[in-house]
């Protein structure tokens, strides 16, 4: 991808067979087509923010997302986050609710979680583009493969990482984790549609910091 695009240098080691497969290729390709035709999020440096900004060793929660937000200015590549000076969006308002509830902190003034990925949460979501307001539209094109592929050297390579699955496309793609090796936390989606359905109450703010903190691991200031 010519896109300014780069991957940080313990992610590409982990995933370079899945750059030379055809499938990458022709993902890659595909992909190049949108962003010259169309408006595309997140901005093309920002596609693998999610691993840049959170190095292979150095993950100790995962929390997976289905797609990018496709309104203008939300995107960056993070999943549930938003770019400083964005309006919440509303799955994001609950999260925050549920963290207020859960841990005691107040909602912050900013939906820009780059503070987690930071600490260790890599903020994966299972699409990693598209289209500017047509929710889904790179689904199935090839981003999941990869995004397995992702999930799978972390959970076969490391040990006592948290696996955060919101909903049901979220615990599907999980399926696969041993979950004597990690910990699994799942609930209902925190999308107003579903949040009173199980998400709100789900602790898995402090769950995740107690199996972390019980691992010898620091907590997440969340």
């Amino acid at each position: 991808m010519s896109m300014n695009v780069e991957i940080e240098a313990s992610w590409k080691e982990q995933l370079q067979q899945e750059f030379e497969k055809a499938y990458f290729q022709k993902l890659t390709e595909f992909v190049r087509n949108e962003y010259r035709q169309h408006l595309v999020f997140p901005p093309g440096n920002l596609i693998f923010n999610a691993f840049n900004l959170c190095p292979f060793q150095e993950v100790k929660v995962v929390l997976i997302g289905q797609d990018p937000y496709h309104g203008p200015g939300q995107a960056h590549g993070l999943c549930f986050s938003v770019n400083d000076g964005v309006r919440f969006p509303p799955s994001l308002v609950n999260i925050f609710k549920e963290i207020k509830g859960d841990v005691g902190t107040e909602p912050p003034a900013t939906g820009n979680l780059t503070r987690w990925a930071q600490q260790g949460v890599l903020l994966l979501n299972a699409t990693l583009t598209v289209e500017a307001h047509r929710a889904g539209s790179h689904q199935k094109k090839g981003w999941e493969t990869f995004t397995d592929a992702a999930i799978r050297a972390l959970a076969e390579q490391r040990e006592h990482l948290v696996f955060i699955l919101w909903g049901a496309y979220a615990q599907k793609k999980g399926a696969f984790i041993d979950r004597d090796r990690h910990l699994v936390l799942t609930s209902a989606h925190p999308s107003p549609l579903s949040a009173y359905n199980g998400f709100f109450g789900n602790q898995h703010f402090s769950r995740t910091n107690a199996y972390l903190k019980a691992n010898g691991q620091q907590e997440i200031v969340w």
